[in-house]
């Protein structure tokens, strides 16, 4: 199995018995109220994950918004969400996979290997007219261990040396990007050297991840091709992992910035560039 299933994929997983968990992400920034729209209706039998509280530690200025949990807390969170060794785990959610793609990195991060992406989230499931059910999912607890470190991962202090030898990616709106507009972060613009490539321009109309050779061909306009070093931030490092995995679709491999420009922002000694810079792209989707 790839990283991303349909749904008739996920049904024939289902259907063969073995041991799948589904994760209800719903999150997006500005609508907090994710809880409440998993309860109304999702997947039968998915569990909801809380991206605040369960993928994110509590905010730090020295840290971002959504600084990563400790490793532990990270472990009892997916153990409560009823992950065993050897399951199959498929996140989504009802934003194009932007928030779900946290969770598929943090657990691909932390060693569990058989993580997916429902493409085209709760979208896709409807669209193909199949039930949904209501009320809270409580799993019979999980006994999953997670073994290390899965993912390339960066700080502050890599981000602004990673354009002197590879290229940065900025998956926010073009409009942060530029400078032009920043809703919650308290510098507008963006890490000095790195490359406008808003995350949702790797999805179609539906919602759906690009095919990957129109991923690779998005990617190879942005300068990016296998030998060159590629990294990724955003907001807060929630959207940034939906372009880590849309770089892994397209044959690449990317480290996450973790703490990306919230982190960044705050800290008043690094330098932060506005304006467009030449060869990048001018798209205005949004980006955590």
């Amino acid at each position: 199995m790839g990283l991303l299933m349909d749904v008739p994929g996920l049904q024939a997983l289902l259907a063969s018995g073995r041991r799948t968990v589904l994760l209800d992400v719903r999150w997006a920034l500005g609508d907090p109220h994710g809880r409440e729209h998993y309860l109304e209706a999702h997947l039968p039998g998915a569990v909801f994950v809380d991206l605040a509280t369960e993928l994110a530690a509590p905010a730090v200025p020295a840290r971002g918004r959504h600084p990563l949990p400790p490793a532990a807390e990270f472990q009892a969170s997916a153990r409560r969400w009823g992950i065993n060794a050897g399951d199959v785990v498929v996140a989504y959610d009802n934003t194009g996979n932007l928030a779900a793609a946290r969770a598929w990195w943090m657990l691909r991060s932390a060693g569990f290997p058989d993580v997916h992406l429902l493409d085209g989230g709760l979208a896709a499931w409807q669209d193909a007219g199949l039930p949904l059910e209501s009320g809270s999912v409580e799993a019979v607890p999980g006994d999953v261990s997670f073994s290390g470190v899965g993912m390339p991962a960066i700080d502050s202090a890599a981000a602004a040396e990673w354009a002197g030898t590879g290229i940065l990616l900025d998956a926010r709106a073009g409009e942060r990007y530029r400078g032009e507009f920043e809703p919650v972060d308290p510098r507008a613009g963006h890490i000095p050297g790195a490359v406008s490539a808003p995350t949702t321009e790797n999805l179609d109309d539906s919602g759906r991840f690009l095919p990957a050779p129109e991923l690779r061909q998005r990617f190879a306009e942005l300068g990016i091709s296998g030998d060159v070093p590629v990294a990724v931030y955003c907001g807060s490092g929630v959207t940034a992992a939906h372009e880590v995995a849309a770089l892994e679709i397209a044959g690449i491999r990317a480290a996450l910035y973790p703490g990306s420009f919230s982190e960044w922002s705050n800290n008043p000694d690094l330098p932060v560039a506005t304006g467009q810079a030449a060869g990048t792209a001018a798209g205005t989707t949004a980006g955590t």
